[in-house]
């Protein structure tokens, strides 16, 4: 049996998911580890104890500080460290998020981590564009081309990864990897619509600032924006049809996008975001979605505008008011464009043909080490 371990960020949200019974719906939050143990891999995690040692916290610090007064980026060594005995025991390591992959990976490229990994790259472009010298981003580039394989969610962020590498001088396997949505717990219901605008999110590229301008131009509209306590304090004022709440529990967060008549997705131009988690939700709920075209979504998820969603360019606040208000008078083609929207989520982007590429990755990275093959897999 083919062992795996995850590397988590530390966090509540994914604190909660792991306390949660299994087969809950609080467990999404933990990509795919209750799937992959059902496919028959032996699935273990970083986050079984409460708070790392004393040792891996003052050890953790040393090198953040030291990585990051030499030009470097660090992320939570501590978490890392605390679990290497665990990790090197494993065949196969599993990073989810950059928090702990880019220690993970450094920790790799200086021989302390020796099971091979794959590493799942969320917003790494912008991570590697804060390296400060030529030293460092050479460093980082070696470092990723030891991975068995980096995955990126967005297919432009999959290209920058590639060409970045090269041009610091290594080869690494970066695989695009389409997210995927689980087609029954999002599936279309018969919830009573409660708002007739919904928009959800917690990444720090969300413009939840473009739909609170759009919500004044319509007052007619109730809106309800579930986010952070973070986000919620960067706000302007919020008019009296704008509602929010705040850090709610995954069931909550899916009830609230179930009753919406549109769901909103306001995304800032990046390389990884195109609020690719909720879009794929909001589609699998049959929802008509207006979302902003980032590089993230215009290409590898199949959608089409005025098709299976509505896409508007990043920061035109007008067209994305232009495209809800059309929605919010024309029921019969917001209908339609939900059911093009869930057609194209069974079709292309269920959570099921995510799992069968990420366990094929996570299973040939036990084959062989990283290099043996092509840089583009």
């Amino acid at each position: 049996m083919t062992s795996v371990f995850f590397l988590y960020r530390d966090s509540p949200e994914r604190r909660r998911a792991l306390a949660a019974a299994t087969g809950s719906a609080e467990r999404y939050a933990l990509a795919g580890l209750d799937e992959l143990r059902a496919r028959g891999l032996d699935a273990s995690h970083n986050l079984e104890r409460e708070h790392p040692p004393a040792w891996a916290r003052v050890v953790g610090a040393s090198l953040k500080w030291t990585l990051e007064r030499t030009g470097g980026y660090g992320g939570d060594f501590a978490t890392v460290l605390a679990s290497l005995r665990r990790a090197n025991r494993a065949d196969v390591v599993f990073s989810t998020v950059d928090t702990v992959g880019i220690p993970a990976l450094l920790l790799k490229r200086a021989g302390r981590l020796r099971r091979p990994l794959v590493y799942v790259a969320i917003g790494l472009p912008e991570r590697l564009a804060r390296l400060r010298s030529e030293r460092m981003r050479r460093l980082y580039a070696s470092a990723l081309a030891r991975c068995e394989a980096v995955i990126a969610y967005s297919e432009s962020e999959t290209e920058v990864l590639r060409e970045w590498v090269a041009r610091h001088g290594a080869r690494a396997r970066v695989e695009f990897v389409p997210f995927g949505v689980d087609t029954e717990i999002f599936q279309p219901g018969a919830e009573e619509p409660r708002d007739d605008v919904v928009s959800i999110g917690a990444d720090p590229h969300r413009d939840f600032a473009l739909l609170v301008r759009a919500a004044r131009r319509m007052p007619e509209a109730s809106f309800r924006i579930v986010t952070t306590q973070e986000h919620a304090r960067a706000l302007p004022p919020l008019p009296a049809n704008v509602a929010i709440e705040t850090d709610l529990p995954f069931e909550e967060m899916r009830s609230r996008l179930a009753a919406a008549r549109i769901v909103a997705l306001p995304v800032r131009e990046n390389s990884y975001s195109g609020a690719t988690t909720v879009l794929l939700q909001a589609l699998a709920l049959a929802k008509p979605v207006v979302v902003t075209r980032t590089q993230a979504i215009a290409t590898g998820y199949g959608l089409v505008d005025a098709e299976n969603c509505m896409l508007v360019a990043p920061g035109d606040g007008e067209a994305f008011g232009r495209a809800l208000a059309d929605l919010l008078d024309d029921d019969e083609r917001a209908s339609s464009l939900g059911a093009a929207a869930r057609a194209t989520v069974e079709r292309e982007l269920s959570r099921e043909r995510w799992l069968d590429r990420i366990e094929a990755l996570l299973l040939s990275a036990t084959v062989g080490p990283a290099g043996a093959r092509s840089p583009h897999g």
